[in-house]
């Protein structure tokens, strides 16, 4: 600090002699260049953004939270006057992505695109160097991601009860597909088969699933809707039941899980998050604008459009639906005792 730096050399010049500035006026000098920080740090908040800011995605290029937040780091740049690019970072389950989030300064230049794998990771990895609660502040919701519950043909049901039925006189013998332990397609199904008491086996994949589901050597599969919804129409794969809690408006025909099976609810999910520490400010703004974006009827048919359902939530509405979810799939994960595939590099 000036003020600390011109009491040194005062004390230099005076041989290191105790200085005789009054203790009151030390502490009013120092409160002053307090104040002087958090102005300009206020004021700095204000002028935000001044520069490029990065969106930071823990998924490959492509998918459907990557094409969401895509389409927000668009509308941001347009709304905001300065370019924010989206940073992908797949890898670790999604965690690198976030530790980059959570280890970048608090100054709103790099942001996280937080998803429901977020939710499902923080009990599935309780040994990380973060917490995702704790360490990421919940900026602005942007929507949900319904995902459906589709079956080969060649099974032997029409709808969703006499799935259930058929899995209950064949357990065991049913087998679905997803792109690995502790993603949003595994514990979807987890939580499918805790409500039902169905035994379902689960086939991880590290490339895609579908063609062997369309072969018939998986025959169930709980996906984004935009990934299998030509296949639907087609008539290659037959759907039963959305994951959300009402029915998809891409999909109306078809029913929710929850009519059911009362009380089931699952979807994937995206929004704005930061690293803990950012100033109210920022977050406050950030909030405004993404609450625009998703209330805008041209950008609300757009996200409809890409399979995301708009979802508007304040900064701590957002952040108290993050803790919900945490809590949800921590009691899945306990139950269906998933064990991580992927472990943190050790620190040294």
């Amino acid at each position: 600090m000036i003020v600390c730096s011109s009491l040194k050399r005062q004390s230099e010049r005076s041989g290191g002699e105790a200085m005789k500035l009054p203790r009151r006026q030390f502490l009013h000098l120092a409160a002053g260049a307090s104040a002087l920080s958090v102005a300009a740090r206020v004021a700095a908040a204000l002028d935000y953004p001044t520069r490029p800011v990065h969106i930071v995605v823990g998924l490959p290029p492509g998918l459907t939270p990557d094409i969401g937040a895509r389409f927000m780091a668009q509308s941001l740049s347009e709304r905001l006057g300065q370019q924010f690019v989206v940073d992908n970072r797949p890898g670790g389950a999604g965690n690198i992505a976030t530790e980059l989030v959570v280890r970048a300064p608090p100054d709103g230049y790099t942001l996280l695109l937080a998803v429901a794998g977020n939710a499902i990771e923080a009990p599935l990895y309780p040994n990380l160097g973060f917490d995702f609660l704790r360490d990421i502040v919940a900026v602005a919701s942007i929507g949900r991601t319904p995902f459906v519950a589709v079956i080969n043909p060649a099974l032997p049901a029409e709808s969703l009860s006499e799935f259930i039925a058929y899995a209950k006189a064949n357990p065991g013998k049913i087998n679905f597909g997803s792109p690995g332990v502790g993603s949003a397609n595994h514990v979807f199904v987890e939580l499918f088969k805790m409500e039902t008491g169905v035994n379902l086996v689960h086939v991880p994949y590290r490339s895609s699933m579908l063609p062997d589901l369309l072969s018939g050597q998986i025959q169930l599969l709980f996906a984004a809707i935009p990934g299998v919804i030509e296949f639907i129409r087609a008539g290659k794969l037959r759907a039963l039941a959305v994951t959300t809690a009402t029915r998809a408006a891409v999909l109306p025909d078809v029913p929710a899980i929850s009519e059911t099976v009362p009380g089931y609810d699952a979807s994937g999910w995206l929004g704005i998050g930061a690293p803990k520490d950012i100033a109210d400010e920022i977050v406050k703004r950030l909030s405004h604008e993404v609450a625009a974006v998703v209330a805008d009827p041209v950008a609300k048919a757009r996200l409809v459009g890409l399979g995301i359902e708009p979802m508007s939530m304040t900064s701590a509405e957002f952040q108290k639906f993050m803790a919900g979810e945490v809590e949800k799939w921590s009691k899945v994960v306990k139950f269906a005792g998933i064990k991580p595939e992927w472990r943190p590099a050790r620190r040294r």
